[in-house]
C-alpha cells in the first residue's frame, strides 16, 4: 500500500502548497471589508503553505512519474484533503462550528452541492462567504483539472489525473494536443463566462460582492448563496432570468463552449445531440410543471407559476441548489420531479453531477436495441447516440456506473433511515448530495439546511457528496484488492 501513497503523497504535498494560493481572495476580502478576519485567513493560509511543504518535503525521495491507477488515489485524497484544509478559517471565525459541519461546509463548496449546515449567512463576515464561494468555484471545473495546468512545472504528468477527475464516459477526447493545455483552454472559458455573469448580476441589481459570489455560485452549479432565504432573498424576476441562463450555459459540456468559441459559431451547440436533448429536457419538464402547479392553484396565475417553476426547476435539475420558493410545499409530483432530473439532465463535462445526459441517452438507446432485437433476433444494427456509434466498452460501463450509483443512493438512504431519519428526508438528501444538487425535502427541504442532521448522518451526507463529485467508479475502484496489487 505504501508504495503506491508516497508518490501521491509528494504530488499531494505541491497541491496543497498550490491550494494555499488561494486564500488570497479571502485575504483581499478581509481588508476591504476590515470584517476582523484577516490574522485568521493568514494563519489558515499559512498551516496549508507549511503542511504541504512538510508533506512535500518528507516525500520527495519517492518521487515518481504517477502511473494511471494513482490517479484515481490522488484525486480522492485530494478532495479529502483539501477540504480538510479548507475548515481552518470556518473553525478559527465561527464560534461553536464542529469539525464535522466544517467539512461538510467545505466539502460542499469544493464538490459543488450547495447544502449547508450554516445558518445567519448574511450575518458572517464577507471574507467567509466570499471563501465559500470560491470553493464553489474552485470546484467547478475541479481543483485537479486546475492543478494539471500546474504539475507539467513540478515534473508530474497530468493525463492520468484528468482522465479520473472529467466527469462522463467520454474521457479520452481532447481539446488540444496537451492535456496541460486542454486544462488551460477549459478555465479560459470558464473564467470568461463567470465574468460575464457577473456582469449581468450586476446590471439587474445586485451589488458587486453579491454579484460575484453568486455568479461563482452559478457557473460551478454549487448553489451556495450570501442569504438564508438563497436567492428568494432578492425577489427579482430579472435576477433569476440571468441565472436561469447562466445556470443552463454552465449545464452544457465546456468543451462544447470551447469549441463554439474557437469556431466562432453557436451550430456547435445544434451539432451537439447531448446539449440539444438537455434543453429539451429541461424546457419540456417546465412547461409541463408549470400547467401541473396553475392546474392545481398553487399560484394565483401562469405567468407567476411559470416564474417559480422556471427558476427552481432549473435550479435543481442542473444540480445549482439555489431556491426562491419553498417548494417543498408544493404538490409531491413537482419536486421530486426536479429530483429525478437532477440525476440525469446535465451534460458530461458541464459543472454539474448526477449520471449525466450521455449516459442516460446510451442507456435509453440500448434500452430501444434491445426492444427491437426481441422482434427482430439477427438485428445488428450498432448503438448510436446521435450519428456517433458506441462501442460494446462504453456501454458496459454506462452499466456497470449506474449499477454502483443506484446501489450507492439505495446503502446510504438506509444508513439514514436505519440512523432514526425519516424516509423522504433520508431519500431525498442522499439523492441531492450524490447529485451535488444540495437540498433535498422535508428535514433537509429548501427553507431548512442540514444542520439538523446527527454527525452520523452528517458524514454519510458528506460521503455522498465525494461519491458524486467523483462520480462513483473513481472512489469505489479504491476498495478493490486489485487497485493495491502490484
Amino acid at each position: 500500500m505504501f508504495y503506491r501513497l508516497l508518490p501521491v503523497s509528494h504530488v499531494l504535498g505541491a497541491m496543497l502548497m498550490f491550494f494555499s494560493i488561494t486564500y488570497l481572495m479571502p485575504i483581499a476580502g478581509a481588508l476591504i471589508f476590515d470584517d476582523g478576519t484577516l490574522v485568521d485567513f493568514v494563519d489558515a493560509m499559512l498551516i496549508a503553505l507549511g503542511s504541504g511543504f512538510i508533506l512535500w518535503f518528507g516525500t520527495r525521495r519517492h518521487k515518481r512519474e504517477l502511473k494511471p491507477r494513482d490517479g484515481f488515489l490522488l484525486v480522492t485524497l485530494a478532495w479529502i484533503l483539501m477540504a480538510a484544509i479548507a475548515t481552518v478559517p470556518l473553525l478559527l471565525v465561527i464560534d461553536g462550528l464542529s469539525f464535522t459541519d466544517a467539512f461538510f461546509e467545505t466539502m460542499s463548496g469544493l464538490t459543488t452541492t450547495g447544502a449547508t449546515t450554516l445558518s445567519g449567512l448574511e450575518k458572517l463576515p464577507p471574507s467567509i462567504n466570499l471563501w465559500r464561494h470560491e470553493l464553489n468555484w474552485l470546484g467547478g471545473m475541479g481543483i485537479i483539472v486546475l492543478a494539471v495546468a500546474i504539475l507539467p512545472l513540478l515534473g508530474v504528468g497530468g493525463m492520468q489525473l484528468y482522465k479520473a477527475e472529467t466527469p462522463g464516459p467520454m474521457k479520452d477526447a481532447k481539446l488540444t494536443a496537451r492535456i496541460a493545455d486542454t486544462a488551460k483552454a477549459l478555465w479560459l472559458v470558464y473564467f470568461a463566462i463567470t465574468v460575464a455573469c457577473i456582469l449581468a448580476l450586476r446590471a439587474v441589481g445586485m451589488n458587486w460582492f453579491d454579484a460575484i459570489c453568486h455568479a461563482f455560485a452559478t457557473l460551478s452549479l454549487g448553489g451556495f448563496s450570501t442569504y438564508d432565504s438563497s436567492v428568494g432573498q432578492f425577489n427579482s424576476p430579472a435576477i433569476e432570468a440571468v441565472l436561469i441562463f447562466f445556470m443552463m450555459v454552465a449545464g452544457i459540456n465546456f468543451a462544447t463552449h470551447f469549441v463554439a468559441w474557437r469556431g466562432r459559431s453557436l451550430r456547435t451547440y445544434w451539432s451537439d445531440t447531448e446539449a440539444k436533448a438537455f434543453v429539451a429536457l429541461i424546457a419540456s419538464s417546465t412547461l409541463i410543471c408549470t400547467v401541473y402547479l396553475y392546474a392545481k392553484g398553487t399560484y394565483p396565475d401562469f405567468p407567476t407559476t411559470l416564474r417559480h417553476v422556471s427558476f427552481n426547476l432549473v435550479s435543481i435539475a442542473t444540480d445549482s441548489g439555489f431556491a426562491s420558493q419553498d417548494y417543498d410545499k408544493w404538490p409531491i409530483f413537482v419536486p421530486l420531479w426536479m429530483l429525478f432530473l437532477s440525476c440525469i439532465s446535465v451534460s458530461s463535462g458541464s459543472t454539474g453531477g448526477g449520471i449525466k445526459m450521455i449516459r442516460t441517452l446510451i442507456l435509453a438507446q440500448q434500452g430501444l436495441l434491445e426492444l427491437k432485437r426481441l422482434v427482430h433476433p439477427q438485428l445488428a444494427a450498432p448503438l448510436r447516440v446521435g450519428r456517433t456509434a458506441i462501442s460494446r466498452q462504453i456501454a458496459g460501463a454506462v452499466l456497470g456506473f449506474i449499477f454502483l450509483y443506484i446501489l450507492a443512493v439505495g446503502e446510504l438512504s438506509f444508513f439514514l433511515i436505519a440512523s432514526g431519519l425519516d424516509f423522504t428526508s433520508s431519500i431525498t438528501a442522499i439523492v441531492a448530495c450524490i447529485n451535488n444538487a444540495g437540498p433535498g425535502l422535508n428535514v433537509v427541504g429548501p427553507a431548512q439546511n442540514y444542520a439538523p442532521l446527527t454527525d452520523f448522518q452528517t458524514w454519510v451526507c458528506t460521503f455522498a457528496m465525494l461519491l458524486g463529485r467523483l462520480e462513483v467508479l473513481s472512489v469505489f475502484v479504491l476498495f478493490t484488492p486489485a487497485f493495491w496489487r502490484r
